[in-house]
């Protein structure tokens, strides 16, 4: 394997917007660096598996049924 192709890899902090600091492994920043979230992680779809669902009423996918249907898939 050829060096210097991969990124640091290393210890930061990461700062919640509660204020609890937690310490990550990131190619981010440099060893130690502090990183401050903008978005509270425990409560956007990102990281808790987004359970919403598709509400398609009359929307993009029924105008595309529409438009094939005649073709037989």
């Amino acid at each position: 394997m050829r060096k210097d192709t991969h990124p640091d890899y290393h210890f930061i902090d990461v700062k919640m917007l509660n204020g609890d600091i937690v310490k990550m492994r990131s190619t981010w920043g440099k060893e130690g660096d502090q990183m401050t979230l903008d978005i509270d992680p425990s409560v956007h779809p990102a990281w808790t598996g987004g359970n919403t669902k598709l509400m398609d009423t009359g929307g993009r996918v029924s105008k595309f049924k529409k438009k094939y249907e005649g073709l037989g898939f």
